[in-house]
């Protein structure tokens, strides 16, 4: 199959071009903007290892100015994983940034999609959609969005059931819930603990660390994302990715500190607004549907994304 992947050069869009040409039965474009210095520089050692793939084309551009016509010309498959992400950073004039890459590129996107031959279209969402929820949470739990993120998430959801409701625009949409491992983003919290703790530096907390997530190892995210490709019953389905288990932030603290055998030095900075206490995926849709069980526990995926960044940062 032909596939786009937008957001190529990212976490977790670098991770799927990766996969999908490791199996030898795909042809990858890959399309990233890199928008900044900084991210030019991470998503160049994102894609470093295959980006000389003979079945991999890199497109630099911004989703707003690119040809989609032509670049949708006999593609077969549609990942756009492309978006500004981040609930801190989302607030104020920032939020018009949010509100051009993950509103109005997902629509032009989906438009461009409308007159083309994609078979699917799948949509990567987040479980900032959900807002503050308790318990294990389904797909059709009531989303309300604590930051303007979610919302400019949620809004990009709702384009692609518009699309797909009145042009026929094959549409999947997968909710993450916070995905972690090797080339995660330096603004996530896994990352910053490790870079910090490497440095003996203090561990910046935001909050009292009781909060808990629903954390997703990399390989476990990208398996269940590239089984959709393959499964045409998908079509209009919202789907929860989620991972082997759920934790509290002072219990992965307390993990990196047993892994490195270091004690860290533990700074609170204050909770932060637009922040869920909890969040806990129902994956049942997804382990019926795409036959998902993640595999990788707390300990496992941490040791892994350590190695990485102990490398990186050397």
């Amino acid at each position: 199959m032909k596939i786009v992947v937008t957001g190529a050069a990212g976490f977790i869009g670098s991770h799927l071009c990766e996969f999908l040409l490791k199996s030898g039965k795909h042809e990858v474009i890959g399309i990233d903007a890199f928008v900044r210095d900084e991210l030019k520089i991470i998503g160049t050692k994102n894609i470093e290892t295959f980006h000389l793939h003979p079945k991999f084309m890199l497109v630099t551009s911004d989703l707003l100015q690119i040809d989609w016509v032509k670049t949708l010309e006999d593609v077969d498959i549609v990942y756009h994983l492309a978006g500004i992400p981040g609930v801190r950073s989302s607030w104020g004039n920032h939020f018009r940034h949010y509100a051009e890459t993950n509103i109005l590129a997902t629509q032009q996107l989906l438009e461009a999609c409308r007159n083309s031959k994609v078979q699917k279209f799948v949509y990567a969402s987040t479980s900032s959609v959900y807002g503050e929820t308790s318990g294990r949470v389904p797909e059709d739990r009531i989303t309300a969005p604590l930051s303007p993120y979610g919302v400019s998430k949620l809004t990009g959801e709702h384009l692609c059931r518009v699309y797909w409701k009145n042009d026929g625009v094959p549409i999947v949409i997968l909710r993450y819930f916070t995905v972690y491992g090797p080339r995660q983003r330096s603004d996530m919290a896994f990352h910053r603990f490790i870079k910090q703790m490497i440095a003996s530096e203090p561990i910046t907390l935001i909050g009292d660390g009781t909060q808990s997530r629903d954390f997703t190892y990399i390989s476990d995210c990208i398996e269940a994302t590239a089984a959709v490709a393959s499964l045409p019953s998908l079509i209009g389905e919202t789907i929860n990715i989620g991972g082997k288990e759920r934790s509290s932030i002072m219990n992965v603290i307390h993990t990196l500190e047993n892994l490195m055998g270091k004690q860290a030095h533990i700074v609170n900075i204050g909770a932060m607004r637009g922040e869920p206490m909890h969040t806990w995926a129902d994956i049942s849709k997804a382990a019926r549907l795409l036959k998902y069980e993640p595999k990788v526990s707390l300990t496992e995926g941490l040791a892994e994304e350590l190695a990485y960044f102990i490398h990186y940062y050397k």
